[in-house]
């Protein structure tokens, strides 16, 4: 028996794989882990509702071909509040599955179908600090080295709005403020010279990042127990 996690994006794979390394829930053989392998991730690419659809019909047919017992996922909250988020999986979902219970609330486990008289449970977690954001949100709140390069953007803002020029929001400073941090707070010297490749948010760089650098962020942050927690229903 194994699970499957639906993801939003690679990156979202990357980060959360090296997270269930630290919970010692990435040995397959033992339980029923959440499996690491790319078969039991399902990678969305940023998010609509179509594609989250397509995500969910592609899990059925996973769960009628393959011992699955729990359908997992893990999205960025962004903007929403939870309830609007919620509300946006229940209608994903009930295009897919006709049985499937409604979801009330985050990390519980719901029934999504039933198959040979298997029950097949579903949940869902929101990527958010402070009921906001999205990845680039929560490393922002556990980076563990120094960040003064990342932290100086703050002054850059400053200066912009002083001079007329329109800011960042939110959202995209974040996004800047991490690449910088990743970039020059935490890239080596040896790094610097394939830094595209070792200290930046593309694909290659961040799953680098993750696999060789996992101590550029704290992860026994508070910030993470919710996530934990939701991980933990999959172990």
């Amino acid at each position: 028996m194994s699970n499957l996690l639906i993801v939003e994006s690679k990156n979202d794979k990357f980060f959360l794989q090296a997270l269930i390394d630290r919970l010692n829930l990435n040995d397959i053989q033992l339980g029923q882990p959440i499996c690491l392998d790319d078969e039991h991730y399902k990678c969305l690419g940023g998010l609509d509702s179509t594609k989250m659809i397509t995500a969910l019909k592609e899990a059925k047919t996973d769960i009628e071909s393959r011992d699955i017992d729990k359908v997992g996922v893990i999205i960025d909250q962004d903007l929403l509040s939870k309830e609007q988020r919620i509300s946006e999986l229940n209608d994903c979902l009930k295009k897919v599955y006709s049985e499937a219970e409604d979801i009330a609330d985050t990390s519980q486990l719901y029934r999504l179908m039933t198959i040979e008289g298997r029950t097949i449970e579903f949940a869902c977690y929101f990527i958010n600090v402070d009921g906001q954001g999205e990845l680039e949100t929560l490393l922002k709140e556990i980076k563990s080295q120094d960040s003064t390069y990342a932290d100086c953007l703050e002054a850059w803002q400053e200066c912009l709005q002083q001079r007329g020029k329109s800011v960042l929001n939110r959202k995209n400073f974040d996004k800047f403020w991490i690449s910088n941090y990743i970039r020059f707070d935490t890239c080596s010297k040896k790094e610097e010279g394939n830094a595209g490749q070792k200290c930046s948010m593309s694909v290659t760089g961040f799953e680098y990042v993750m696999k060789y650098k996992p101590h550029i962020w704290n992860f026994e942050h508070e910030v993470l127990n919710e996530l934990k927690d939701f991980l933990r229903l999959f172990g």
